[in-house]
């Protein structure tokens, strides 16, 4: 074996003698642990081998760390062919061994081979030495654990007490942790739920709403007794809605408080139509008085057989009874409040007047939809000169406050109309007017002027769509002249008189945006069908029955009953002379 300056080549069986003797001393020298330098050197012993066994050149690299005051002494190992670069001093070592002293390998000196194999068992017998104290250690410990063996026994039914009442913690825990979740379940539900039943200002569309909740994961069957707004439910002659309801609903009616019940067959309506199975007497009822303001009704739920009602469950169902009480109370003042709007808006629609040779038919349709209600009016009334102002309008806005200020543009209109004949001056007034009275709202309008016995109709138009005319051929057109700003825009503006003739037989319709307007559509698409629709009339079906040929009208553009704005329609049509 050749020896470099930080190498051995391990090319035999006696260079792996040679520095497996090497090491020996070395570890030796540096006073390391027997058992850590018998391990180290066995270690070693087994690298060599492999060495050998791959009958290949090897080298082993040593790299010693003397100790600092941070850090232990060691030396590590790595192991490598010769000439190859896959494995340097500073990669992880083969193996490594701690260094109490300072020491450096060498070669050549010490004993020859046959001592140091001799000396090899000198490692085995420290080796068995220490494992000769460790027996004897064991014993002593057998000994100490045979007298705490006692001790361990008599902990030992302590230790199973200390265990039960862990899991009985933890059980208690987890019921926490249970009824903590059950919890949020009931309060995300009852958030979802309020959600749902204040999206919507229709009762029936609340009380279905409800029913879809609750049944069937909160109850079997839902029952909701509403008493009329003049019924008050403390009277004991009042009408009974609940003669054969249960008694727990009659005391919740009576005491204003949830009641607990047990639901029989024939004692709640709807409860001898359930399946035999579940008409058991023991059947959960809960009786929920529907209370905002004053006492609405009474909700009753009955669970299904072998079910109950729990106390959290009780109290989420009577705060969602409570929040269905007031979606119910805001959507009776809310149809209380569309009532009223849409009762002033009939009130003043005028009465039809009649004129030699013209003939007139008028619709008003409400919204159905929210509070758009109150903004569109028509108007038709005769002049001192005997001629015949034919109007539309609509305000912008909803409700009291749309149908109160159309009132005021309606009865400004015909003083107006006392002064001028001219619609274009009747609508520059109006715009003043309108500016000064409300600043904040605007108003569109069209004033059409009939006179008997002249073709020639004169109109103006502020901001409003266009009038439709059918002509005495049956064709159609649209009135495109560019219409004024709408009335009330912050801007001075003179409208101007625009005529169109309308000999006998011909058509003039007037129409809100509401008859022609969609979302997904547009107006002009809208004002299209509505050409169509009165292009398909005959002139005799607008001359003998004006009033279904306005229904006529409307059918085309009104594809269901649901409807987001009001809608005015006013068809004028004029007669032809007698003999023609």
């Amino acid at each position: 074996m050749t020896a470099t300056p930080d190498a051995w080549k391990i090319t035999s069986v006696a260079d792996a003698a040679e520095t497996r003797a090497a090491l020996d001393r070395l570890v030796t020298a540096a006073e390391v642990p027997p058992l850590d330098r018998a391990r180290f050197l066995t270690s070693l012993t087994a690298l060599l081998r492999r060495c050998l066994e791959r009958h290949d050149d090897w080298e082993l690299l040593p790299r010693i760390r003397q100790a600092t005051e941070e850090e232990a002494g060691r030396i590590d190992i790595t192991a490598r062919p010769v000439g190859s670069m896959a494995a340097h001093p500073a990669d992880e070592p083969a193996l490594s061994c701690p260094l109490p002293r300072p020491a450096e390998p060498t070669l050549g000196a010490g004993a020859p081979l046959t001592a140091a194999l001799l000396h090899a068992d000198e490692h085995t017998a420290a080796v068995l030495n220490l494992l000769d104290e460790q027996e004897r250690l064991l014993h002593l410990h057998r000994e100490e654990l045979h007298q705490t063996n006692q001790g361990v026994l008599a902990l030992h039914a302590d230790l199973e007490a200390a265990s039960r009442v862990q899991r009985e913690l933890l059980d208690a825990e987890r019921a926490a942790r249970a009824e903590a979740e059950r919890a949020r379940r009931l309060l995300t539900f009852l958030t979802d739920a309020s959600a749902a039943i204040t999206a919507s200002l229709n009762p029936a569309a609340i009380l279905r709403s409800l029913a879809d909740l609750l049944v069937p994961d909160y109850a079997e069957h839902l029952d909701v007794w509403l008493f009329d707004d003049e019924q008050d439910p403390t009277d004991d002659d009042r009408p009974q809605p609940v003669a054969h309801h249960a008694a727990a609903a009659v005391t919740a009616a009576r005491t204003g408080r949830p009641q607990h019940a047990a639901a029989h067959p024939g004692t709640l309506p709807g409860v001898d139509d359930l399946p035999p199975s579940a008409l058991a007497p023991d059947r959960p009822l809960l009786a929920i008085p529907l209370t905002a303001r004053r006492l609405l009704g009474v909700l009753t739920l009955t669970a299904a057989p072998g079910r109950r009602f729990d106390p959290d469950t009780s109290v989420m169902l009577v705060e969602l009874a409570r929040r269905v009480s007031i979606a119910l109370d805001n959507a009776r003042r809310y149809e209380q409040y569309r009532d009223t709007a849409e009762a002033l808006q009939r009130a003043q629609l005028t009465q039809l007047p009649t004129l030699p040779g013209l003939l007139l038919a008028a619709r008003y349709l409400p919204a159905t939809q929210g509070l758009n209600i109150g903004g569109d009016w028509y108007d038709a009334f005769l002049q001192p000169d005997g001629s015949l102002l034919a109007v539309i309008g609509d305000v912008t806005g909803h409700g009291l406050h749309a149908a109160v200020v159309m009132g005021q543009l309606r009865t400004a209109l015909r003083a107006y109309a006392v002064e001028t004949d001219s619609p274009a001056e009747i609508l520059t007034r109006l715009h003043r007017m309108l500016g000064h009275l409300q600043p904040e709202l605007y108003a569109t309008a069209m004033i059409a002027r009939f006179r008997p016995g002249d073709p020639e109709v004169v109109w103006a138009s502020a901001g409003h769509p266009p009038a439709v005319v059918r002509g005495t051929d049956g064709s159609v057109r649209v009135l495109e002249t560019r219409p004024g700003v709408m009335l009330g825009i912050p801007m001075p503006f003179v409208y101007t008189d625009h005529r169109v003739d309308l000999p006998g037989g011909s058509s003039l319709v007037l129409y809100t945006d509401g008859l022609v307007e969609r979302r997904a559509l547009g107006i002009d698409a809208g004002i299209a069908r509505l050409g169509q629709a009165l292009g398909a009339l005959s002139g005799p079906e607008l001359q003998q029955d004006p009033q279904a040929a306005a229904d006529a009208l409307l059918k085309p553009l009104l594809h269901d009953s649901e409807r987001d704005d009001d809608i005015c329609l006013l068809l004028c049509h004029t007669v032809p002379p007698a003999g023609q």
